[in-house]
C-alpha cells in the first residue's frame, strides 16, 4: 500500500515537472511554472522521506536545513548576477550526484559487491562522471561571470590542448570499463578514486578555453550534465522519478543550448573546444574611430518627433538595474501615442531570458516584448533605435567581418533605424572583446553613462518639453 502510494507521488511530481517547463515557456505563465516545479519538488521529498527505508531522519532533517542556510541567500541575488547563481546551483546538483554515487559503491562494496552487475557499474560511474565534471565546470563558469580574479575571464589555450582531453577521457573510459568488467574487484577501491580526480579535472579543462561570451550556452550544456548524472543516478538507485527528472532536466537544458547555439551562429564543438574572443587582437591597432556623442536633451527632442521606438535592452541595463526608468521613459513615449516596442535578443544579457525577467518586473506589457526576427522587419521604418547597454548583439561587425569571434551570430539590426542612440557607460568593449562598428555610424550617437543616469535625464527632459507644450 505504501509503495503505491510513494510511486503515485511520483508521477504527480513528474507531472509537476512536466507542466512547470511547459509553463515556463512563455512569461505570462513562468510564476506559475515555478510553483509547479517547487510543488513537485516537495512532493518528492516526502515521497522519498516517506518511504519505510529511511531511517535516519535527523540527517534528512540536517540536509534541508543547510539547504534552506544556502538557498535562501541566493534567491536573493541580484538579476545581474542569476546567471552565476544559476552555475552555482548547477554546481551544487552535480556535486550531490557525485556524492551519491561515491557513496553508493563503497556501500556496496562493503556489503560485498554482490548487487555491482556491470550495468549497474556503468550507470554509477556515468553519475560520477557527469556529476564531478559538472560540479567543478560550473564553478569556473559561475567564476568567470563572476569576474573573480583567479579565474581566468578570456580563453586559456595550450599546446595540444584537445589531444591531452581526449587522452584523458580515453583514459578514463579505459578505467570505467575495467570497473565495469569486474566490478566487485579489490583495485576497484584505487581505480575508482582516480576516475573522480579525472572527473573533476575534467570540469575545469573543458571550461578554461571558453570566454565569458559563451558561458551562457556552456551553463546549459552543465545543466545538460546535470541532468544526465540524475538519470544515471535514477538507474543505479532504482528510482522511477530521478530518471524522469533528470531525463527533463537533461533534454531541456540540450534543447536550450542548441537554441542559443543557433542564436549565436556556434556549434557545439565550437563553444566547447574554441576560444571565442582571441581573434581580433591583432586589430587593435589601426586608424582611431570617433565617436559622436549626443545631450539628454537632444536626444529627447528627437525622441519626441518618432512614430516608433525600438528599445533595444542589454546587460548595461541589467547592471544599472535601469528597468524602472526604463518603464518610465516608455510611459512617457506612449502618452505622445508614439509606439515603443522592445527587442529582445535570445542571448542578451548573461542568459536566456534575462531582459524578460528584467522588464516584467518593470511592468512593461508582454505584448511591448518582440524577439529578433520579428522585429527586424521594421527596424528600416524605426525613427530611433535606443540601444541600453547592448553590445555584442547590435554589432554589424557580425554580417561582414569574416574574423570577428561573432561573425556569422544573427543581430538586431539596429543601424538600419534612421537614427539611433546607444547608451553605454565607457568606451570599453563588449563581452566578445571587440569594438563595436555601430557605434562609428553616421547615424548613430552616443549617450555615455550610467544607464539609469541617463534614461532619467531623457525622462526629465521628455517631461519638461511635455509642459512646454
Amino acid at each position: 500500500m505504501l509503495y503505491g502510494v510513494s510511486q503515485f507521488a511520483y508521477l504527480v511530481a513528474s507531472a509537476c515537472f512536466i507542466f512547470a517547463l511547459h509553463w515556463m515557456n512563455t512569461p505570462a505563465t513562468a510564476r506559475k511554472g515555478v510553483y509547479a516545479g517547487v510543488a513537485g519538488t516537495a512532493i518528492a521529498i516526502g515521497a522519498t522521506w516517506a518511504a519505510p527505508t529511511v531511517i535516519h531522519h535527523l540527517w534528512i532533517i540536517l540536509a534541508i536545513a543547510a539547504g534552506f542556510v544556502v538557498g535562501v541567500p541566493l534567491s536573493r541575488v541580484p538579476l545581474t548576477a542569476v546567471p552565476q547563481r544559476t552555475a552555482l546551483s548547477h554546481a551544487f546538483g552535480g556535486l550531490a550526484a557525485g556524492l551519491v554515487g561515491t557513496a553508493e559503491y563503497y556501500l556496496q562494496l562493503s556489503e560485498g559487491g554482490e548487487t555491482l552487475t556491470a550495468f549497474r557499474m556503468v550507470a554509477l560511474i556515468a553519475e560520477v562522471l557527469l556529476g564531478y565534471l559538472t560540479f567543478t565546470g560550473s564553478l569556473m563558469a559561475a567564476g568567470k561571470l563572476q569576474e573573480v580574479k583567479w579565474v581566468p575571464q578570456r580563453p586559456v589555450t595550450y599546446p595540444l590542448q584537445n589531444v591531452i582531453n581526449l587522452v584523458l577521457f580515453g583514459i578514463t573510459v579505459a578505467l570505467a570499463a575495467a570497473l565495469a568488467v569486474h566490478p566487485a574487484s579489490s583495485w576497484g577501491t584505487v581505480i575508482f578514486p582516480v576516475i573522480i580526480l579525472l572527473s573533476l579535472l575534467f570540469g575545469v579543462l573543458l571550461i578554461i578555453p571558453i570566454g565569458g561570451a559563451d558561458m551562457p550556452t556552456v551553463i546549459a550544456i552543465l545543466n545538460s550534465y546535470a541532468g544526465l548524472s540524475a538519470v544515471a543516478m535514477g538507474f543505479v538507485l532504482d528510482n522511477k522519478l530521478l530518471i524522469t527528472a533528470g531525463a527533463l532536466d537533461g533534454s531541456s537544458g540540450l534543447i536550450l543550448a542548441i537554441i542559443m547555439c543557433k542564436a549565436m551562429n556556434r556549434s557545439f564543438t565550437n563553444v566547447l573546444f574554441g576560444a571565442f574572443g582571441q581573434v581580433t587582437q591583432a586589430k587593435a591597432t589601426g586608424e582611431q574611430k570617433v565617436y559622436k556623442s549626443e545631450t539628454a536633451e537632444g536626444a529627447a527632442q528627437v525622441l519626441e518627433q518618432s512614430s516608433l521606438v525600438v528599445i533595444i535592452p542589454g546587460y548595461g541595463m541589467a547592471v544599472a538595474q535601469a528597468q524602472h526608468k526604463v518603464r518610465e521613459l516608455y510611459d512617457q513615449l506612449k502618452k505622445r501615442g508614439i509606439t515603443v516596442k522592445f527587442a529582445i535578443h535570445p542571448v542578451a544579457g548573461r542568459m536566456p531570458g534575462h531582459m524578460n525577467v528584467l522588464l516584467a518586473e518593470a511592468d512593461i506589457p508582454y505584448t511591448d516584448l518582440v524577439e529578433m526576427d520579428d522585429i527586424n522587419h521594421d527596424m528600416p521604418q524605426c525613427d530611433v533605435a535606443l540601444v541600453v547597454g547592448a553590445n555584442d548583439v547590435v554589432n554589424p561587425a557580425a554580417r561582414t567581418e569574416k574574423a570577428s569571434p561573432i561573425y556569422g551570430m544573427p543581430i538586431i539590426d539596429a543601424d538600419k533605424a534612421r537614427t539611433c542612440f546607444a547608451i553605454k557607460r565607457s568606451k570599453n568593449p563588449g563581452f566578445a572583446g571587440i569594438d563595436n562598428e555601430l557605434y562609428f555610424a553616421d547615424r548613430t550617437w552616443m549617450l555615455f553613462g550610467d544607464a539609469k543616469a541617463v534614461i532619467g535625464d531623457l525622462v526629465k527632459e521628455l517631461a519638461a518639453g511635455s509642459g512646454r507644450h
